[in-house]
């Protein structure tokens, strides 16, 4: 392969990497919309949102399953997320055997009922699930810890 080829083939692979990159910041803003808006106003519909063998690790606590999830989150307080950061990368399909993966951090402030507010930071592990209309997007993994300074 020529010089010239070599560049215009990696041109090409750079721009679909790009595109592969700007699809899941794309679909990644779309999730932490929806994500947000669900755990803030209709919680009992939030396990909706994850894979059946979904894993939360909630500041070291693990939860594991659709039936475990849904009644930690029926346990927490009402609550008001303020997302200030966003940021996403796909996952290479090596590490994912093929399937269409994100990873997804945010960062933020939170407000429990009766608690004060807390700085957060949240990792979500992304897989699309197709269906016959569409893609959809399912947390596979989910962290959660609260990122407050511990008082001196």
């Amino acid at each position: 392969m020529r010089a010239s080829e070599r560049r215009e083939c990696w041109g090409l692979l750079l721009m679909d990497f790009k595109t592969y990159v700007d699809q899941a910041c794309r679909a990644a803003e779309e999730f932490v919309n929806i994500y947000y808006e669900t755990m803030d106003k209709r919680r009992r519909a939030l396990t909706r949102l994850y894979l059946d063998k979904a894993t939360l690790i909630w500041n070291g606590n693990v939860v594991t399953g659709l039936e475990a999830l849904n009644n930690f989150f029926e346990m927490l307080p009402s609550s008001e997320f303020q997302v200030n950061m966003l940021d996403c990368q796909p996952v290479h399909e090596q590490a994912t055997q093929a399937q269409t993966t994100v990873l997804v951090v945010t960062s933020g402030t939170v407000k429990f009922d009766g608690n004060k507010q807390h700085f957060f930071n949240q990792t979500f592990l992304l897989t699309a699930q197709s269906t016959p209309n569409n893609t959809v997007w399912k947390i596979a993994s989910d962290c959660f810890r609260f990122q407050d300074w511990a008082s001196s």
